[in-house]
């Protein structure tokens, strides 16, 4: 078990930390950078170097109010068409408080399905608007075991609702899952980063 050992007397006092063993470490590997981009397709960098890659998703701005979706490939992005089953949920809430919600999404599921994931339900292509948000890729080189992945994306929309979206599911296939492609349900990625990380 890894011990954090503070130098000083108490946490909120605290200047400085001891070391910190077996937490892992974050290892930036690529950056995506949309530019009124149909999509961001990552082909490569996935390999069975990490047992869990990151993607951080950055000022997500759409062309028009979209949901942000991702798929996977397992032939190096010549395909998006992982088979996924999934499922969905979101809170919400307005800017005047007039409606607050928090609920299960099944229309935002997939059942064995090699559609798109909506992440990100209906970003605003509002000036001062977009998303952001991560998701979790788990194992993706494994060729024994379906491949797992959560998300959480807050995004604001054309509504002056904001969403948290929490999406999880499996990529059900045993063979490696080596791209994964984001994009809006419709329009562009207008502007935008998405940067992946391996976890050691």
């Amino acid at each position: 078990m890894s011990i954090i050992k503070l130098n000083n007397n108490g946490v909120k006092d605290a200047t400085a930390f001891g070391s910190i063993t077996g937490l892992g470490n974050l290892v930036f590997i690529s950056r995506s950078t949309a530019s009124s981009s149909s999509s961001l397709s990552i082909t490569s960098g996935i390999d069975s170097t990490y047992k869990e890659y990151i993607f951080m998703f950055n000022k997500i701005h759409p062309s028009t109010q979209a949901h942000f979706q991702v798929n996977f490939s397992a032939d190096g992005g010549s395909n998006y068409n992982v088979t996924k089953t999934t499922t969905f949920f979101f809170a919400s809430h307005t800017e005047t408080s007039s409606d607050t919600s928090l609920s299960y999404q099944g229309g935002y599921d997939l059942a064995q399905s090699t559609a798109a994931q909506p992440l990100g339900l209906s970003f605003s292509s509002d000036n001062d608007a977009g998303g952001a948000g991560y998701m979790h890729l788990f194992d993706p080189s494994n060729t024994t075991f379906v491949k797992h992945f959560i998300a959480v994306t807050g995004g604001f929309t054309d509504s002056d609702y904001y969403n948290t979206n929490y999406t999880a599911g499996y990529a059900n296939t045993t063979s490696a899952v080596d791209a994964v492609q984001f994009s809006m349900a419709s329009g562009n990625i207008d502007s935008g980063t998405i940067d992946m990380y391996g976890v050691k």
